[in-house]
């Protein structure tokens, strides 16, 4: 027994995995431009894991970013459920292991995690997909998932509704100007 509370007081003082809280994205060569699905600045996803200390995300950030060296994808902002992560495992990605060796604390229910865009295709085509955030959701989703489906699960949608319309509001005044000042030459 004594054995067995010392090895568990090393392993409780050997230091755990830990990223920097980042408040802005990775950048470098071969990061994409941080922007979301909905054209504004990418949000942080979640950049501490039920206190790990461990950011989601391909580059441990926090961030759904993504670059060339994230062959998965990593852009989806999701909310996990206990019955996506039960499909995400029958489909052979169980979520909710642990990997220490990639800094992965495992996925549980009400966790937000940066999930591959392919992954979150898949789990919509079988109604098994979380809710995701789209202000944190990388706009790279868009080359795999349509916005209307990423919209109709967002839990921000009604705040995206209402960044859209303004935009839409300024694009058609600058469409106004532009018209006027064509038509006048």
């Amino acid at each position: 027994m004594f054995r067995l509370l010392v090895l568990a007081s090393a392993a409780a003082l050997r230091p755990r995995p830990t990223t920097r809280l980042f408040a802005e994205p990775k950048t470098g060569p071969g990061i994409q431009v941080p922007r979301n699905v909905l054209g504004g600045d990418l949000e942080c996803c979640c950049a501490d894991v039920r206190g790990s200390g461990i950011g989601t995300g391909y580059y441990r950030d926090g961030h759904c970013s993504t670059g060339q060296d994230d062959e998965g994808r990593h852009t989806v902002c999701i909310e996990a459920t206990a019955e996506f992560l039960e499909f995400s495992a029958a489909v052979g990605n169980d979520l909710s292991v642990p990997n220490p060796q990639w800094m992965f604390p495992g996925v549980m229910p009400g966790d937000q995690w940066c999930l591959c865009a392919a992954r979150y295709a898949q789990a919509c085509q079988a109604g098994k997909q979380p809710k995701i955030h789209l202000a944190r959701t990388h706009e790279r989703t868009l080359d795999v998932v349509p916005l209307e489906v990423l919209m109709a699960n967002g839990v921000d949608a009604a705040e995206a509704e209402a960044q859209v319309e303004k935009v839409d509001e300024q694009r058609q005044k600058i469409e106004g100007l532009f018209k006027n000042v064509v038509g006048e030459e």
